[in-house]
């Protein structure tokens, strides 16, 4: 086993337990008392490291967030393990202004229907497979299909690129989504487009919008499952196969967020809220009462297979180079290991 001393983690700006456990010091303390150092991908001055949120290109990383970015880099050969998944449902909804005089899906046949595009976009372009599976599901509660509306896609020259500190985001850490589906709207290109989340409904909000359909807490898990539900936590394979008792003590460490949430809610929704960049009253209402309540760290059979649909949806749609086998991309090795500790 070779020696170690540091790694590199990233984190979604979404309610996930790594960020909460990272925000809480835990990570750092857990890896500095082994002698290792944790060094952020998302903080990184390097283009080239900061690409790795989303291709997971470096050794010895890990990462929690949304899902197409490691279905992504593991279709094109990228060899990682998915050792916990956390699903926390969110609110996810196709919305229109009042005056467009569509008020429930159906009336959506034949309507333009607005998704953002990044035609130069080297990685994958998440934000329009996020948009086009919510305008699938919304469409096929309704007995419909993406053939009968007019799919509108709105392009940016804008990549993707994390850029710390970046002049164009006013001093903020990012862009937020959904200004050019809100500009297209405003300009009467598009009818109606997807949002999701705390930021999405803080959106609707924002412009008065109608939520002509919201499924992001379906019962069924192939209508709700998104980039963002549910969310695993990936490593790269060598730092699995060098450091497994290290993945461990990490799966462990995200795995204690769950009960320290449902003791502190309050606490928890103030941590989620400051990651994504909203208020606390968004995170209550865009992922429900009992968002404290979800974020477990497992490897349930259902959260695999909706992950297997979804890779699907992204192979038929093109956002992903080649097929691959889902059931032997996760592993349960870490986490076994850390409920057998946990009980002893």
């Amino acid at each position: 086993m070779s020696s170690l001393d540091s790694v590199w983690y990233t984190r979604c700006p979404a309610p996930t337990p790594l960020s909460i456990a990272y925000q809480l010091g835990w990570i750092d303390r857990q890896f500095q008392a082994s002698g290792v150092s944790v060094r952020s991908i998302r903080d990184s001055k390097d283009p080239a490291i900061r690409q790795s949120h989303f291709t997971h290109a470096l050794d010895y990383s890990f990462r929690q967030g949304g899902n197409i970015p490691p279905i992504w880099a593991r279709s094109g050969g990228r060899e990682t393990r998915v050792v916990g998944i956390t699903t926390t449902d969110e609110f996810q909804a196709i919305i229109a202004l009042p005056s467009s005089g569509i008020v429930q899906a159906s009336d959506l046949k034949g309507r333009r229907i607005g998704v953002p595009r990044k035609p130069l976009e080297k990685i994958v372009d998440f934000q329009r497979a996020t948009a086009l599976k919510g305008v699938v599901s919304a469409l096929l509660l309704e007995g419909l299909s993406h053939e009968d509306v007019e799919l509108v896609y709105l392009d940016s020259s804008e990549v993707s690129l994390l850029e710390t500190g970046n002049a164009a985001f006013l001093g903020l850490k990012r862009r937020y989504p959904y200004g050019d589906e809100l500009l297209a709207l405003a300009r009467g290109q598009i009818d109606a487009f997807f949002v999701k989340g705390g930021e999405g409904i803080v959106l609707a909000n924002q412009i008065g919008a109608v939520v002509v359909s919201e499924f992001g807490f379906h019962p069924d898990p192939k209508i709700r499952i998104n980039n963002g539900t549910p969310r695993p936590l990936t490593v790269d394979a060598r730092f699995l196969d060098d450091h497994f008792d290290l993945v461990t003590e990490l799966v462990a460490i995200v795995g204690r967020v769950a009960s320290w949430a449902q003791a502190h809610p309050d606490d928890a929704v103030q941590l989620i809220a400051s990651e994504i960049g909203v208020g606390e009253d968004a995170i209550w209402a865009a992922n429900g009462p009992d968002v404290h309540k979800h974020l477990e760290l497992t490897l349930d059979q259902d959260q695999i297979e909706a992950f297997h649909h979804f890779k699907d949806f992204l192979l038929e749609w093109g956002f992903i180079p080649g097929d691959f086998d889902v059931f032997s991309w996760i592993e349960r090795g870490p986490l076994e290991a850390a409920a057998r500790k946990a009980a002893a």
